[in-house]
């Protein structure tokens, strides 16, 4: 596996699978995406500020967050069931309550910000479904 570091982010890219993962951090939140290869190949670059490439590796999909900060009780959201599988190596621990697969769902329709994850949870809903 060949990995990139920042202040406030970690990046993977794993050979094996072709599969590019990235976790960031801070201020009591921690999030995994799944980034693709031009992202991977764009942070942390000469001259790319620490902020540029978190909010760079934020352009991928989600698939996991757990929030501890000072605007609520600690919360956990699983936007992909699979989020484990597909980023092993990174340091989550989920805070508090984690939000059920219901709520998950529709925070995921009505936020834009999640609307990469409506196929796969989608498909996954109507699995379950039948």
């Amino acid at each position: 596996m060949k990995f990139k570091e920042g202040m406030s982010w970690k990046a993977c890219y794993d050979p094996k699978r072709n599969l590019y993962t990235a976790e960031t951090w801070g201020r009591g939140n921690r999030d995994i995406y799944e980034i693709d290869s031009s992202i991977f190949s764009r942070i942390g670059i000469q001259g790319m500020s620490d902020s540029d490439s978190y909010n760079l590796i934020h352009t991928g999909r989600h698939l996991y967050m757990a929030v501890n900060d000072i605007s609520g009780p600690p919360y956990t959201v699983v936007l992909d069931d699979d989020y484990a599988e597909l980023c092993p190596w990174a340091n989550v621990k989920p805070k508090g309550k984690t939000f059920s697969p219901e709520l998950t769902d529709m925070a995921v329709e009505l936020f834009e910000s999640e609307k990469k994850n409506r196929k796969q949870r989608r498909k996954k809903r109507n699995q379950v479904d039948k």
